[in-house]
Protein backbone atom coordinates (compact mmCIF):
# COMPACT_ATOMS: atom_id res chain seq x y z
CA UNK A 1 0.00 0.00 0.00
CA UNK A 2 1.56 3.02 -1.33
CA UNK A 3 1.73 6.16 1.42
CA UNK A 4 -0.74 7.88 -0.84
CA UNK A 5 -3.38 5.93 -0.23
CA UNK A 6 -2.43 4.98 3.03
CA UNK A 7 -3.25 8.68 4.09
CA UNK A 8 -6.83 8.71 2.40
CA UNK A 9 -8.85 10.44 5.08
CA UNK A 10 -11.99 8.13 6.42
CA UNK A 11 -14.69 7.93 4.16
CA UNK A 12 -12.85 8.39 0.93
CA UNK A 13 -11.92 4.51 0.20
CA UNK A 14 -11.45 3.26 -3.41
CA UNK A 15 -14.79 1.62 -3.49
CA UNK A 16 -16.94 4.63 -2.89
CA UNK A 17 -15.49 6.30 -5.75
CA UNK A 18 -15.85 5.41 -9.75
CA UNK A 19 -13.60 2.47 -10.87
CA UNK A 20 -11.40 2.53 -14.16
CA UNK A 21 -11.05 6.51 -16.42
CA UNK A 22 -12.77 9.42 -15.28
CA UNK A 23 -15.25 9.38 -18.10
CA UNK A 24 -18.22 7.81 -16.49
CA UNK A 25 -17.38 9.87 -13.15
CA UNK A 26 -20.19 12.04 -12.43
CA UNK A 27 -18.89 13.99 -9.69
CA UNK A 28 -15.74 15.03 -11.55
CA UNK A 29 -17.71 16.20 -14.57
CA UNK A 30 -19.37 18.92 -12.31
CA UNK A 31 -16.08 19.87 -10.64
CA UNK A 32 -14.22 19.73 -14.00
CA UNK A 33 -17.26 21.83 -15.48
CA UNK A 34 -17.48 24.34 -12.32
CA UNK A 35 -13.54 24.91 -12.62
CA UNK A 36 -13.51 25.57 -16.22
CA UNK A 37 -16.50 27.91 -16.62
CA UNK A 38 -14.74 30.02 -14.05
CA UNK A 39 -11.60 29.95 -14.89
CA UNK A 40 -13.47 30.94 -18.52
CA UNK A 41 -14.83 34.64 -16.75
CA UNK A 42 -11.90 35.28 -14.75
CA UNK A 43 -9.58 35.14 -17.87
CA UNK A 44 -12.28 37.18 -19.71
CA UNK A 45 -11.84 39.46 -16.71
CA UNK A 46 -7.83 39.27 -17.10
CA UNK A 47 -8.15 41.76 -20.40
CA UNK A 48 -11.24 43.09 -19.97
CA UNK A 49 -10.61 44.79 -16.04
CA UNK A 50 -6.86 46.88 -17.56
CA UNK A 51 -9.39 47.20 -20.81
CA UNK A 52 -11.78 49.03 -18.31
CA UNK A 53 -8.95 50.79 -16.57
CA UNK A 54 -7.68 51.87 -19.86
CA UNK A 55 -10.04 53.06 -21.93
CA UNK A 56 -12.97 54.55 -19.88
CA UNK A 57 -10.83 55.65 -16.94
CA UNK A 58 -8.16 56.60 -18.62
CA UNK A 59 -5.96 55.11 -15.78
CA UNK A 60 -2.25 55.24 -15.90
CA UNK A 61 0.27 52.19 -16.36
CA UNK A 62 0.99 51.97 -12.97
CA UNK A 63 -2.54 52.12 -11.67
CA UNK A 64 -3.12 49.18 -13.97
CA UNK A 65 -0.53 47.42 -12.67
CA UNK A 66 -1.62 48.24 -9.81
CA UNK A 67 -4.73 46.36 -10.28
CA UNK A 68 -2.89 42.97 -10.79
CA UNK A 69 -1.36 43.46 -7.56
CA UNK A 70 -4.16 44.01 -5.56
CA UNK A 71 -5.69 40.50 -7.13
CA UNK A 72 -2.66 38.55 -5.83
CA UNK A 73 -1.93 40.32 -2.56
CA UNK A 74 -4.14 38.53 -0.02
CA UNK A 75 -2.20 35.40 -0.95
CA UNK A 76 0.32 37.03 0.90
CA UNK A 77 -1.71 39.03 3.52
CA UNK A 78 -4.13 35.78 4.14
CA UNK A 79 -2.55 32.91 2.23
CA UNK A 80 -1.26 30.72 5.35
CA UNK A 81 -4.11 31.09 7.75
CA UNK A 82 -6.30 30.14 5.02
CA UNK A 83 -4.21 26.72 4.69
CA UNK A 84 -4.60 25.99 8.29
CA UNK A 85 -8.40 27.55 7.94
CA UNK A 86 -9.09 25.04 5.11
CA UNK A 87 -7.95 21.94 6.46
CA UNK A 88 -10.29 22.29 9.51
CA UNK A 89 -13.22 23.02 7.11
CA UNK A 90 -15.48 20.94 4.55
CA UNK A 91 -13.76 21.99 1.39
CA UNK A 92 -16.98 22.22 -0.95
CA UNK A 93 -19.29 24.58 0.79
CA UNK A 94 -16.27 27.14 1.01
CA UNK A 95 -15.87 27.25 -2.45
CA UNK A 96 -19.49 27.64 -2.78
CA UNK A 97 -19.58 30.90 -0.64
CA UNK A 98 -16.38 32.10 -2.99
CA UNK A 99 -18.01 31.43 -6.10
CA UNK A 100 -21.27 33.62 -4.96
CA UNK A 101 -18.89 36.36 -3.88
CA UNK A 102 -16.89 36.73 -6.43
CA UNK A 103 -19.86 36.78 -8.39
CA UNK A 104 -21.43 39.99 -6.36
CA UNK A 105 -18.02 41.67 -6.43
CA UNK A 106 -17.72 41.92 -10.27
CA UNK A 107 -21.43 42.43 -10.97
CA UNK A 108 -20.90 45.53 -9.16
CA UNK A 109 -19.35 47.37 -11.90
CA UNK A 110 -21.17 47.52 -14.54
CA UNK A 111 -24.06 48.11 -11.74
CA UNK A 112 -21.62 51.48 -11.36
CA UNK A 113 -20.93 52.23 -14.77
CA UNK A 114 -24.65 52.83 -15.30
CA UNK A 115 -25.23 54.97 -12.51
CA UNK A 116 -21.89 57.10 -13.97
CA UNK A 117 -20.34 56.24 -10.46
CA UNK A 118 -17.01 53.50 -11.35
CA UNK A 119 -13.80 54.62 -10.01
CA UNK A 120 -10.33 52.96 -10.18
CA UNK A 121 -10.87 52.64 -6.68
CA UNK A 122 -13.82 50.10 -6.95
CA UNK A 123 -12.02 48.10 -9.36
CA UNK A 124 -9.20 47.88 -6.46
CA UNK A 125 -11.34 47.10 -4.46
CA UNK A 126 -13.21 44.34 -6.87
CA UNK A 127 -9.85 43.44 -7.24
CA UNK A 128 -8.77 42.69 -4.25
CA UNK A 129 -12.23 41.04 -2.66
CA UNK A 130 -11.69 38.72 -6.11
CA UNK A 131 -8.25 37.86 -4.83
CA UNK A 132 -9.24 37.11 -1.16
CA UNK A 133 -12.23 34.75 -2.45
CA UNK A 134 -9.08 32.77 -5.17
CA UNK A 135 -7.19 32.15 -2.29
CA UNK A 136 -10.01 30.58 -0.62
CA UNK A 137 -11.24 28.66 -3.53
CA UNK A 138 -7.65 27.72 -4.89
CA UNK A 139 -6.40 26.32 -1.47
CA UNK A 140 -10.17 24.61 -0.88
CA UNK A 141 -9.92 23.08 -4.84
CA UNK A 142 -6.86 21.65 -4.46
CA UNK A 143 -7.83 19.63 -1.55
CA UNK A 144 -10.93 18.47 -2.49
CA UNK A 145 -10.39 16.90 -5.55
CA UNK A 146 -7.98 14.18 -4.58
CA UNK A 147 -11.28 13.16 -1.99
CA UNK A 148 -13.01 12.51 -5.82
CA UNK A 149 -10.29 10.94 -7.56
CA UNK A 150 -8.01 7.88 -6.46
CA UNK A 151 -4.10 8.96 -6.24
CA UNK A 152 -3.55 6.98 -9.68
CA UNK A 153 -6.29 9.35 -11.61
CA UNK A 154 -5.08 12.55 -10.39
CA UNK A 155 -2.94 12.85 -12.90
CA UNK A 156 -5.42 12.03 -15.70
CA UNK A 157 -7.87 14.38 -13.42
CA UNK A 158 -5.03 17.26 -13.47
CA UNK A 159 -4.20 16.59 -17.18
CA UNK A 160 -8.21 17.70 -18.11
CA UNK A 161 -8.51 19.94 -15.72
CA UNK A 162 -5.31 22.20 -17.03
CA UNK A 163 -6.29 21.73 -20.53
CA UNK A 164 -9.60 23.44 -20.01
CA UNK A 165 -7.93 25.84 -17.91
CA UNK A 166 -5.65 26.57 -20.05
CA UNK A 167 -8.01 27.14 -23.50
CA UNK A 168 -9.43 29.47 -21.03
CA UNK A 169 -6.59 31.23 -21.45
CA UNK A 170 -7.37 31.06 -25.17
CA UNK A 171 -10.98 31.70 -25.29
CA UNK A 172 -11.03 34.46 -22.32
CA UNK A 173 -8.93 36.94 -23.89
CA UNK A 174 -10.75 36.62 -26.94
CA UNK A 175 -14.21 36.95 -25.66
CA UNK A 176 -13.39 40.03 -23.63
CA UNK A 177 -11.41 41.82 -26.84
CA UNK A 178 -14.90 41.14 -28.99
CA UNK A 179 -17.27 41.76 -26.15
CA UNK A 180 -15.10 45.05 -25.48
CA UNK A 181 -15.18 46.04 -28.81
CA UNK A 182 -18.81 45.42 -30.02
CA UNK A 183 -20.38 46.77 -26.61
CA UNK A 184 -18.20 48.01 -23.84
CA UNK A 185 -15.30 46.44 -21.38
CA UNK A 186 -17.72 47.25 -18.88
CA UNK A 187 -20.04 44.91 -20.66
CA UNK A 188 -17.29 41.90 -20.59
CA UNK A 189 -17.33 41.73 -16.52
CA UNK A 190 -20.79 40.46 -16.87
CA UNK A 191 -20.03 37.51 -18.45
CA UNK A 192 -17.78 36.32 -15.12
CA UNK A 193 -20.16 37.14 -12.76
CA UNK A 194 -22.31 34.99 -14.34
CA UNK A 195 -19.58 32.41 -14.88
CA UNK A 196 -19.36 32.56 -10.65
CA UNK A 197 -23.01 31.99 -10.75
CA UNK A 198 -22.86 28.71 -12.90
CA UNK A 199 -19.60 27.63 -10.98
CA UNK A 200 -21.69 27.60 -7.61
CA UNK A 201 -24.42 25.79 -9.55
CA UNK A 202 -22.20 22.85 -10.48
CA UNK A 203 -20.37 22.51 -6.97
CA UNK A 204 -23.57 22.36 -5.37
CA UNK A 205 -24.71 18.82 -7.76
CA UNK A 206 -22.04 16.99 -6.67
CA UNK A 207 -23.21 14.16 -4.72
CA UNK A 208 -20.34 12.68 -3.18
CA UNK A 209 -20.82 13.46 1.15
CA UNK A 210 -17.30 15.09 1.36
CA UNK A 211 -16.49 13.43 5.31
CA UNK A 212 -15.21 15.82 7.96
CA UNK A 213 -11.76 16.65 7.71
CA UNK A 214 -9.87 14.44 10.81
CA UNK A 215 -10.34 15.65 14.35
CA UNK A 216 -6.58 14.74 15.31
CA UNK A 217 -4.30 17.69 16.22
CA UNK A 218 -7.69 19.66 17.07
CA UNK A 219 -6.53 21.47 20.06
CA UNK A 220 -3.09 22.51 18.39
CA UNK A 221 -2.96 25.97 18.00
CA UNK A 222 -3.42 27.65 14.12
CA UNK A 223 0.12 28.83 14.66
CA UNK A 224 1.05 25.50 15.28
CA UNK A 225 -0.79 23.95 12.43
CA UNK A 226 0.68 26.80 9.86
CA UNK A 227 4.19 26.25 10.91
CA UNK A 228 3.77 22.34 10.45
CA UNK A 229 2.77 23.36 6.95
CA UNK A 230 6.01 25.35 6.30
CA UNK A 231 8.36 22.80 8.02
CA UNK A 232 7.08 20.04 5.71
CA UNK A 233 7.60 22.15 2.56
CA UNK A 234 11.02 23.83 3.84
CA UNK A 235 12.77 20.93 4.64
CA UNK A 236 11.67 18.60 1.66
CA UNK A 237 14.23 18.97 -1.24
CA UNK A 238 11.28 18.52 -3.97
CA UNK A 239 8.87 20.87 -2.89
CA UNK A 240 11.28 23.41 -1.90
CA UNK A 241 13.23 23.74 -5.23
CA UNK A 242 9.51 23.56 -7.15
CA UNK A 243 8.28 26.89 -4.55
CA UNK A 244 11.92 28.94 -4.87
CA UNK A 245 11.15 28.57 -8.77
CA UNK A 246 7.70 29.04 -8.85
CA UNK A 247 7.94 31.98 -7.47
CA UNK A 248 10.84 33.42 -9.15
CA UNK A 249 9.13 32.99 -12.76
CA UNK A 250 5.81 34.19 -11.46
CA UNK A 251 7.84 37.35 -11.43
CA UNK A 252 8.40 37.50 -14.48
CA UNK A 253 5.44 35.66 -15.78
CA UNK A 254 2.76 38.49 -13.99
CA UNK A 255 5.45 41.01 -14.76
CA UNK A 256 5.19 41.16 -18.43
CA UNK A 257 1.79 40.61 -18.07
CA UNK A 258 0.65 43.54 -15.51
CA UNK A 259 1.65 45.73 -18.32
CA UNK A 260 1.32 43.80 -21.74
CA UNK A 261 -2.07 45.38 -22.72
CA UNK A 262 -0.72 49.09 -21.95
CA UNK A 263 1.79 48.26 -23.90
CA UNK A 264 -0.27 47.02 -26.22
CA UNK A 265 -2.68 49.70 -27.06
CA UNK A 266 -0.80 52.06 -25.96
CA UNK A 267 2.32 51.58 -27.56
CA UNK A 268 1.91 49.41 -30.02
CA UNK A 269 -1.45 50.52 -31.13
CA UNK A 270 -3.55 47.81 -31.31
CA UNK A 271 -7.06 48.30 -30.87
CA UNK A 272 -8.98 46.09 -27.62
CA UNK A 273 -10.58 43.45 -30.33
CA UNK A 274 -6.94 42.18 -31.54
CA UNK A 275 -5.09 42.87 -28.31
CA UNK A 276 -7.74 40.08 -26.74
CA UNK A 277 -7.25 37.46 -29.80
CA UNK A 278 -3.40 38.56 -29.61
CA UNK A 279 -3.38 37.29 -25.89
CA UNK A 280 -5.71 34.41 -26.67
CA UNK A 281 -3.12 33.29 -29.52
CA UNK A 282 -0.39 33.79 -26.89
CA UNK A 283 -1.85 31.18 -24.52
CA UNK A 284 -2.45 28.74 -27.76
CA UNK A 285 0.21 26.73 -26.96
CA UNK A 286 -0.66 26.02 -23.40
CA UNK A 287 -3.24 23.80 -24.68
CA UNK A 288 -1.15 21.41 -26.34
CA UNK A 289 0.97 21.23 -23.28
CA UNK A 290 -1.60 20.56 -21.18
CA UNK A 291 -3.17 18.00 -23.14
CA UNK A 292 0.47 16.00 -23.93
CA UNK A 293 1.38 16.53 -19.98
CA UNK A 294 0.85 13.18 -18.70
CA UNK A 295 2.16 11.17 -21.68
CA UNK A 296 5.24 12.90 -21.59
CA UNK A 297 5.84 12.27 -18.34
CA UNK A 298 4.99 8.58 -18.44
CA UNK A 299 7.32 8.83 -21.46
CA UNK A 300 10.37 10.80 -20.62
CA UNK A 301 9.88 11.02 -16.83
CA UNK A 302 7.98 13.65 -14.54
CA UNK A 303 11.43 14.93 -13.48
CA UNK A 304 12.76 15.45 -16.99
CA UNK A 305 9.86 16.74 -18.09
CA UNK A 306 9.51 19.13 -15.62
CA UNK A 307 13.20 20.54 -16.54
CA UNK A 308 12.30 20.64 -20.35
CA UNK A 309 8.87 22.63 -19.47
CA UNK A 310 11.14 25.43 -17.84
CA UNK A 311 13.18 25.18 -20.62
CA UNK A 312 10.14 26.29 -22.89
CA UNK A 313 8.74 29.03 -20.20
CA UNK A 314 11.98 31.21 -20.30
CA UNK A 315 13.73 31.65 -22.86
CA UNK A 316 11.10 31.95 -25.26
CA UNK A 317 9.81 34.99 -23.25
CA UNK A 318 12.32 37.43 -24.69
CA UNK A 319 10.33 37.83 -28.27
CA UNK A 320 7.80 39.26 -26.64
CA UNK A 321 9.11 42.78 -26.08
CA UNK A 322 9.87 42.45 -29.88
CA UNK A 323 6.29 43.37 -30.79
CA UNK A 324 5.91 45.90 -33.32
CA UNK A 325 2.78 47.05 -35.53
CA UNK A 326 1.64 44.74 -38.05
CA UNK A 327 3.43 42.09 -38.90
CA UNK A 328 5.53 42.98 -35.68
CA UNK A 329 3.33 40.80 -33.83
CA UNK A 330 4.03 37.85 -34.72
CA UNK A 331 7.14 37.84 -31.94
CA UNK A 332 4.84 38.03 -29.03
CA UNK A 333 2.77 35.27 -30.62
CA UNK A 334 5.19 32.91 -31.24
CA UNK A 335 6.61 33.58 -27.40
CA UNK A 336 3.78 33.42 -26.02
CA UNK A 337 2.75 29.93 -27.67
CA UNK A 338 6.25 28.61 -26.40
CA UNK A 339 6.18 30.13 -23.07
CA UNK A 340 2.16 28.86 -22.53
CA UNK A 341 3.28 25.27 -23.49
CA UNK A 342 5.58 25.62 -20.97
CA UNK A 343 3.86 26.33 -17.93
CA UNK A 344 0.89 24.16 -18.53
CA UNK A 345 3.21 20.86 -19.04
CA UNK A 346 4.69 22.43 -15.64
CA UNK A 347 1.33 23.24 -13.91
CA UNK A 348 -0.15 19.34 -14.55
CA UNK A 349 3.05 17.95 -13.64
CA UNK A 350 3.76 19.83 -10.65
CA UNK A 351 0.08 20.17 -9.06
CA UNK A 352 -0.68 16.09 -9.28
CA UNK A 353 2.56 15.50 -7.50
CA UNK A 354 1.51 18.33 -4.76
CA UNK A 355 -1.71 16.59 -4.10
CA UNK A 356 -0.44 12.79 -3.72
CA UNK A 357 3.36 13.62 -2.05
CA UNK A 358 2.20 15.00 1.28
CA UNK A 359 0.35 13.52 3.66
CA UNK A 360 -3.55 13.82 3.23
CA UNK A 361 -4.03 15.91 6.34
CA UNK A 362 -1.34 18.66 5.93
CA UNK A 363 -2.36 19.00 1.72
CA UNK A 364 -4.13 22.23 2.58
CA UNK A 365 -1.03 23.80 4.33
CA UNK A 366 1.65 22.82 2.07
CA UNK A 367 -0.53 24.03 -0.60
CA UNK A 368 -0.96 27.33 0.68
CA UNK A 369 2.48 27.28 2.23
CA UNK A 370 4.31 26.74 -1.61
CA UNK A 371 1.74 29.38 -3.03
CA UNK A 372 2.33 32.04 -0.35
CA UNK A 373 5.79 31.85 -1.70
CA UNK A 374 4.46 31.68 -5.52
CA UNK A 375 1.75 33.76 -5.38
CA UNK A 376 3.21 36.14 -2.57
CA UNK A 377 5.87 37.55 -5.33
CA UNK A 378 3.12 38.54 -7.90
CA UNK A 379 1.90 41.79 -6.49
CA UNK A 380 5.36 42.73 -5.93
CA UNK A 381 6.39 41.82 -9.32
CA UNK A 382 3.09 43.80 -10.55
CA UNK A 383 3.84 46.78 -9.08
CA UNK A 384 7.40 47.01 -10.13
CA UNK A 385 6.45 46.50 -13.16
CA UNK A 386 4.42 49.21 -13.53
CA UNK A 387 6.63 51.24 -11.90
CA UNK A 388 9.20 50.56 -14.84
CA UNK A 389 6.65 51.04 -17.44
CA UNK A 390 5.78 54.43 -15.68
CA UNK A 391 9.44 55.55 -15.29
CA UNK A 392 11.03 53.82 -18.42
CA UNK A 393 8.08 52.51 -21.27
CA UNK A 394 6.64 49.36 -21.42
CA UNK A 395 8.61 48.26 -23.32
CA UNK A 396 11.84 48.30 -21.50
CA UNK A 397 9.30 46.71 -18.48
CA UNK A 398 8.45 43.92 -20.55
CA UNK A 399 12.33 43.47 -21.38
CA UNK A 400 13.27 43.38 -17.28
CA UNK A 401 10.78 41.18 -16.70
CA UNK A 402 11.21 38.60 -19.75
CA UNK A 403 14.67 38.47 -19.28
CA UNK A 404 14.09 37.54 -15.54
CA UNK A 405 12.04 34.88 -16.49
CA UNK A 406 14.37 33.87 -18.84
CA UNK A 407 16.91 32.89 -16.19
CA UNK A 408 14.81 31.34 -14.04
CA UNK A 409 14.81 27.56 -15.36
CA UNK A 410 18.51 27.35 -13.96
CA UNK A 411 16.59 27.47 -10.39
CA UNK A 412 15.63 23.82 -11.11
CA UNK A 413 19.23 22.61 -11.76
CA UNK A 414 20.13 23.44 -7.83
CA UNK A 415 18.35 20.47 -6.42
CA UNK A 416 17.37 16.83 -7.04
CA UNK A 417 15.51 16.91 -9.65
CA UNK A 418 18.43 17.00 -12.57
CA UNK A 419 19.26 13.46 -10.65
CA UNK A 420 16.03 11.98 -11.15
CA UNK A 421 13.92 10.55 -13.93
CA UNK A 422 10.92 10.72 -12.14
CA UNK A 423 9.79 12.37 -9.27
CA UNK A 424 9.36 10.52 -5.79
CA UNK A 425 6.12 9.58 -5.31
CA UNK A 426 6.44 9.89 -1.03
CA UNK A 427 8.86 11.54 0.83
CA UNK A 428 12.16 8.99 1.66
CA UNK A 429 11.26 7.02 -1.68
CA UNK A 430 12.51 6.57 -4.82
Amino acid sequence: MSPATATRPAGTDAGSRPAGGLRGHRDFRLLWAAQTVSSLGSNVTAVALPLVAVTVLDASTFAVAVLTAAAWLPWLLIGLPVGAWVDRLRRRPVMIACDVASALLFLSVPLAAVLEVLTVGQLLVVALGGGVSRVFFETADQVYLPVLLRPEQLPAGNARIQATHTASYVLGPGIAGLVAQLAGAVTALLLDALSFLVSAVCLLRIRRVEPRPEPAGRTSSLRREIAAGIRFVAGDPYLRVLTLFGAASNIGLVGYQAVLVVFLVREVGVAPGPVGVLVAVMSLGGIVGAVLATRLGHRLGTARTLLAAAAFTGPPALLIPLAGPGAGLVWPALGGVLVSLGVAVGNVLKSSFRQAYPPHHLLGRVAVSMQLLNYGTIPLAAVAAGALGAAFGTRAALGVMTGWLALTPLILLVGPLRRRRDLPTAPGRS
